[in-house]
């Protein structure tokens, strides 16, 4: 217990110093080529940050554990909404930008409604080979979709004339190539660093006698959703909302369509009716999202309090629950 204790302290500074470097990194990295922050939030950090997601879901479904797929995904999902946006809002209120507000919050809400349709109507308690299918082509698109507007804002930009004066900006930033290899090495950080704090999180919860649900919604979804926490309150603490915002809802997408599409093609995954509770909790932290970027310009400390709140009632019920 002790050794386990020592190496969830290891795992927690390679997070905090990895997300540094990554969130530095990927900053220089989307000015050097002229990729908007949000864009960069959205795909290259989130995809980062879930990593650790995608190796314990995947793993799960290759070893027959569905509930710990699922609850992974779920948990870490409603961890994302309300409790790092929540601690991030509180540190320093995020400004959230229209693009935001249009396009990527309301395609988190109706993926998330497309994950409920399939588990508890289309095929109840599953999700087959043919909802993996559809919800790999849902990745695809949205990512071809972030291209499109990444090409038509840097059109905008050139037209305006914006983007000579952001190159004579970038000729004193840092190579491009030192910018990636700060975001390697930053990211290499992040993934071990999550590696670790799960591995012993699940032994000490394992030794006191935790169910595979349990794990799964509590220590391993908090676990893989430390990168998420640690480089969103960086970035907070550093200005970069759009990246701060953008990792949250990025990631919420990705472990949906990408993470659990992939594990259910891998191989089908069923669950219990419990999953129904879990999964209207983290529909309605994304309509409390929604709600909050629709009032106003940025995110409020009181709004980061009220999310935080309730992430802690959530997570004292899955407790008592199980």
């Amino acid at each position: 217990m002790f050794i386990n204790i020592l190496l969830l302290i290891l795992g927690m500074a390679l997070l905090v110093k990895g997300a540094d470097w990554f969130v530095n990194g990927s900053s220089a990295i989307a000015k050097a080529l002229r990729i908007p922050p949000l864009v960069v939030g959205l795909t290259l950090v989130s995809m980062g940050t879930s990593a650790p997601e995608a190796s314990v879901s995947i793993h799960s479904a290759l070893n027959g554990m569905s509930d710990m797929s699922i609850g992974n995904v779920v948990g870490s999902n409603i961890f994302n909404t309300l409790l790092i946006l929540g601690v991030s809002s509180i540190i320093v209120p995020l400004s959230v930008s229209k693009e935001m507000k249009k396009y990527d919050v309301p395609v988190m809400i109706v993926i998330y409604a497309v994950l409920i349709l399939f588990s508890f109507v289309i095929t109840p308690f599953r999700l087959d080979i043919y909802e993996a299918v559809t919800m790999l082509v849902i990745f695809i698109g949205y990512t071809v979709f972030l291209i499109l507007r990444t090409n038509r804002e840097n059109q905008r930009k050139k037209k305006s004339g914006q983007i000579s004066g952001e190159q004579r900006a970038e000729s004193n930033a840092k190579p491009l190539w030192l910018s990636l290899l700060f975001a390697a090495v930053g990211l290499a950080g992040i993934i071990f660093g999550g590696n670790i704090v799960v591995d012993n999180a699940a032994a000490v919860a394992k030794a006191l006698g935790m169910s595979e649900t349990l794990v799964g919604l509590t220590i391993v979804a908090v676990g893989t959703s430390l990168p998420e926490l640690v480089t969103s309150i960086v970035a907070s603490i550093k200005k970069e909302d759009a990246i701060a915002l953008g990792n949250v809802v990025g990631s919420n997408i990705f472990n949906i369509v990408f993470i659990l599409g992939l594990s259910s093609a891998i191989s089908p995954l069923t669950f219990d009716r419990t999953a129904i509770t879990d999964m209207a909790v983290m529909f309605g932290s994304g309509l409390l999202v929604m709600i909050i970027a629709l009032i106003g310009k940025k995110t409020t400390r009181i709004q980061g309090i009220l999310m935080t709140f309730l992430y802690i009632a959530y997570f004292i019920y899955i407790i008592i629950r199980n």
